[in-house]
């Protein structure tokens, strides 16, 4: 992992903050000098992602939240600011993967992925935006979005993920474009498959993994902390002139 500098004396919220890319964001930018919120809907991993960030002497603040139900998600925000103060730093990274037939998929499967993939992210970014653009913060966002949300490809049929993180692309430009006037960047990164448990029965598939590794030119998953070194650089002064882009981090999976 690498260890980011410049955000000492920074706030920043991650959402599905217990999840293993959450948890690598928050160590990288807790390491960097930041105080970090997780905000999550499970008790049992956001208390093992807290035991994480203590053994890395990390301020971190623990708030469970269901993400898409507005109150919920401004209960969280009042806590974090009065925990921390304002907030510099908001990384949207819940979501969930159905990976169903689009023909046999339920109504409430595919709107539930769109509550949790897409609604979250509008609350989120929204309630957040509006304390940064009161307090003049320098805000920065990053959205977790995915190679399938620049690619209607995959190796399973997964039309509620793949429609979700394309709103995701989209989404970050139109905020960008947006909040700019405000001093808000804004960008997401689409990952390829990422070695982490979201990767779920995958993992224990030979041919499956066989077949990832096939398609992506460098052969290979990536991992959760290759994930957090490209939202830790759109954070950071050194992409002060990047808003409104979404950085595959894909081992060439969209180049072919």
């Amino acid at each position: 992992m690498v260890t980011w500098q410049g955000f000492d004396g920074g706030v920043a919220i991650i959402t599905g903050g217990a999840g293993a890319i959450g948890i690598a964001i928050a160590r990288s930018l807790g390491n960097g000098g930041a105080r970090v919120a997780l905000w999550d809907t499970r008790d049992e991993a956001l208390e093992a992602a807290g035991a994480t960030l203590a053994k890395d002497g990390i301020e971190h603040l623990l708030y469970r939240a269901d993400l898409t139900q507005e109150p919920e998600v401004e209960a969280a925000h009042e806590a974090t600011v009065a925990a921390f103060g304002p907030v510099d730093m908001l990384v949207n990274a819940a979501g969930i993967s159905p990976r169903e037939a689009a023909v046999s998929q339920s109504l409430d499967t595919w709107q539930r992925t769109m509550d949790v993939n897409v609604t979250s992210v509008f609350l989120a970014s929204r309630i957040v935006a509006r304390g940064m653009i009161a307090k003049g913060t320098a805000g920065r966002m990053v959205h977790l979005g995915s190679i399938m949300g620049l690619s209607g490809g995959g190796l399973y049929p997964n039309l509620a993920y793949h429609t979700s993180k394309g709103a995701i692309v989209n989404a970050t430009r139109a905020m960008a474009c947006e909040w700019a006037a405000d001093g808000l960047r804004v960008n997401s990164v689409a990952p390829t498959w990422v070695d982490t448990p979201f990767l779920g029965a995958l993992k224990s598939d030979p041919e499956a993994m066989r077949r990832i590794a096939e398609v992506t030119p460098l052969g290979r998953v990536a991992t959760a902390e290759e994930v957090a070194d490209a939202v830790c650089f759109l954070l950071s002064k050194q992409s002060a002139m990047i808003t409104g882009h979404t950085l595959p981090v894909d081992g060439g999976f969209l180049s072919k």
